[in-house]
């Protein structure tokens, strides 16, 4: 093992953990009616728990409305149960077919605490990426102290990992402030 292959991977467990943080912060509200917002509710379906995609099919029609309709009707309870369960905000409506979610508008309260969410599932992701520098870097030391690489090599590559450590952090602020103020913006 290398120096160049530690860095080398490095760089894509960063990469996963900027993919996570993006999925995580599209189940976020921003006020217009989005698929993903339904993304992390599981329905308890004959005793397992299934998530809504696999169960139902998920429509937006209008710019503030979802619609939910389960493929077996049957579920149609379980699936309004586990929407209000998920805690999102919203309040479905059941008309014996179609369950209705009115995406209400946000206000000024909601939209802080969404952004303090945003924050803490960046702060999160930034604690995610440095776990993994640490990881490498423990690995390089590990490296240096059987005498696989010398100081010189052990230093570059530490160096290597704090500047991918340093951008991935960067994309995480980016991505945090960019959904902030989507957020924020009536």
């Amino acid at each position: 093992m290398s120096v160049d292959t530690v860095v080398k991977e490095t760089s894509p467990k960063m990469n996963a953990v900027i993919e996570d943080f993006q999925r995580k912060l599209s189940n976020v509200r921003t006020g217009r009616a989005t698929v993903g917002l339904l993304d992390n509710v599981m329905v308890d379906y004959y005793g397992s728990p299934t998530p809504l995609s696999q169960m139902a099919s998920v429509a937006v029609p209008e710019p503030q409305m979802l619609t939910v309709q389960p493929w077996d009707m049957s579920q149609l309870g379980a699936v309004e149960k586990a929407i209000i369960s998920a805690n999102l905000g919203l309040n479905p409506s059941n008309d014996g077919k179609v369950i209705r979610l009115p995406v209400p508008s946000l206000n000024e309260e909601r939209r802080k605490q969404l952004a303090k969410q945003v924050n803490e599932i960046a702060e999160e992701h930034r604690v995610a990426i440095r776990n993994v520098r640490h990881a490498s870097n423990d690995a390089l030391k590990r490296m240096l102290k059987d005498k696989e690489v010398s100081e010189d090599e052990e230093r570059s590559g530490l160096d290597e990992v704090q500047k991918l450590t340093n951008n991935f952090i960067a994309k995480v602020d980016e991505l945090a402030k960019n959904k902030e103020t989507e957020i924020m913006s009536v």
